[in-house]
């Protein structure tokens, strides 16, 4: 692996096939942000989002806990002033980037880090995780989208009592309550996120941006309106892709049997 970053709290590495793995490196915080953090994280999403080499971003942290949220000891540092800048705001540039993601979750998510969690497309949580959320606990009002993300998925009942209470949900709840979609060994975190990823990039990468974009906007509507959505996305997409396209795919389908997918369908 080739580490492309000079950052040494937030490490990035390229993986063969356009993979790359983003790493939180603050073990002794248990990857606690800072203001300086929270900066290069959103710089970086933004610039893998800008880089055609790189298809699919896997998102972790090292040592014990995937991120424990903001570092309470910089936490005024960090709220005041430019903190509604989008650019420096990791989760908005989560958010914006057309890339999936996969997040990677061994030890705690912690408030800010159970945000960034719920930033990710995809979730595999290890064994041990633990996914908690501190706002009630240390008078801190949410921004990052937990409030509004976490009852969406998980519904607003249980959602009510995981903020209210801050108690922490374990991998196994967040497994049967479609919070994470695998639970693995500590030990085969990584290798599940890779496989994951792997899959994705075998398919047409162009629609894979494009199919990632219509869920997700389309989940913010009614279906009513998430349904025609679809359809105007779909137009787009067969307009933009001209008079030969439906050639290429028959042609495609006719050698499916010995010949790669086209990156061009």
């Amino acid at each position: 692996m080739e580490k492309s970053s000079p950052e040494k709290l937030i490490l990035v590495t390229h993986e063969a096939g356009g993979i790359a793995c983003i790493t939180i490196n603050r073990p002794h915080s248990l990857n606690s942000l800072t203001k300086s953090m929270l900066t290069d994280l959103a710089r970086i999403f933004k610039s893998l989002d800008a880089d055609d080499s790189v298809r699919v971003i896997i998102l972790t942290g090292s040592g014990r806990s995937f991120c424990s949220g903001i570092d309470l000891t910089a936490a005024e540092d960090v709220f005041k002033g430019d903190f509604r800048d989008m650019e420096i705001d990791p989760v908005f540039q989560m958010e914006q980037c057309r890339k999936p993601i996969i997040g990677a979750v061994a030890g705690f998510a912690v408030t800010g880090g159970f945000e960034i969690s719920l930033a990710c497309d995809i979730l595999v949580a290890s064994k041990d995780a633990k996914f908690l959320d501190t706002h009630a606990r240390f008078g801190i009002f949410p921004s990052w989208g937990l409030s509004q993300k976490l009852s969406r998925i998980i519904g607003p009942s249980r959602a009510r009592e995981v903020s209210l209470t801050a108690t922490p949900i374990n991998a196994e709840q967040a497994e049967r309550w479609g919070l994470v979609n695998y639970v693995v060994d500590r030990s085969e975190l990584l290798n599940k996120a890779r496989q994951i990823a792997e899959a994705i990039i075998k398919n047409n990468q162009d629609l894979v941006l494009r199919y990632k974009a219509v869920i997700n906007d389309g989940f913010k509507h009614d279906l009513t309106r998430a349904l025609a959505l679809e359809k105007e996305r779909a137009h787009e997409y067969y307009d933009g892709m001209g008079k030969d396209y439906f050639k290429k795919m028959q042609e495609f389908i006719a050698g499916r049997n010995t010949s790669k997918p086209s990156s061009k369908l």
